[in-house]
């Protein structure tokens, strides 16, 4: 067998891109800086990952009623990029991560 490795590995399974648009996803009046703390990132990263998701089709960006604050909208239609992934939409992933414990209950029921 090979070596195993310690339980700080490098390595996770979402990217920050996924976990920022799952944080949208969750609260899309959420504030950048809110978003990054919650995800473990700077606010300029969160800000880059947000150019990058709006200008790939994943999301939409407009002034919220208070007109101080960005409202986001998730396209639920998008689909993954990777060809592996492509043929899925990001709503079942968004849906999925959303609220683990409101899917496990769910799954009980």
């Amino acid at each position: 067998m090979g070596e195993v490795r310690g339980s700080h590995s490098e390595w996770t399974f979402l990217t920050n891109h996924a976990r920022v648009l799952l944080a949208i996803s969750r609260d899309p009046g959420a504030r950048l800086r809110d978003i990054a703390e919650g995800c473990g990132v700077t606010e300029r990263t969160v800000q880059a990952i947000v150019t990058d998701l709006e200008e790939a089709g994943y999301l939409t960006r407009s002034r919220a009623d208070d007109g101080r604050r960005n409202h986001y909208g998730i396209v639920r239609g998008s689909r993954f990029r990777h060809p592996a992934e492509a043929g899925h939409q990001i709503s079942g992933l968004l849906t999925l991560l959303a609220d683990p414990r409101g899917a496990t209950e769910k799954g009980r029921s």
